[in-house]
């Protein structure tokens, strides 16, 4: 990732005041993928006067300008995170709702080969796999 979440939104125009640069820092900070609430608390921790309305308005204002991208893991949340980020998949725990980043070099190659065989050129996918963990039973 060339550049911060701030400096995209400066490239782009957008009027930065300071409750929007402590938002986009403290998504910038993210390693996770926090819906709304989450972010509201985390950056309403590092400036009070921060309202979760700022909070909903601010990420919509990020995402209509193509500075975040929006994810839906069927929980009934939006959750957020850089639209710049590596590309990379996700599995959702579905006991815990915990969401694992990962990139496999194996399914990227196999996807592109289905796109081939059925007559495309791939220019993007998301993948999403959702599960729950194995238990390992005694043998």
């Amino acid at each position: 990732m060339a550049k911060t979440i701030i400096a995209r939104c400066e490239a782009k125009g957008l009027r930065m005041t300071g409750q929007r640069r402590v938002i986009a820092q403290t998504l910038q900070d993210s390693e996770d993928h926090p819906d709304v609430e989450e972010l509201y608390k985390r950056a309403s921790a590092l400036d009070s006067g921060i309202s979760i309305a700022t909070v909903y308005r601010t990420v919509k204002l990020f995402e209509e300008a193509g500075i975040l991208e929006r994810l839906e893991f069927g929980d009934g949340r939006a959750r957020y995170e850089d639209a710049e980020r590596e590309h990379h998949d996700h599995l959702i725990d579905l006991n815990t709702g915990q969401v694992i980043e990962f990139c496999d070099p194996e399914i990227e190659v196999l996807q592109e080969k289905i796109a081939r065989k059925l007559g495309y050129e791939l220019r993007g996918h998301k993948l999403e796999l959702y599960g729950v963990p194995v238990k390992n039973e005694p043998k």
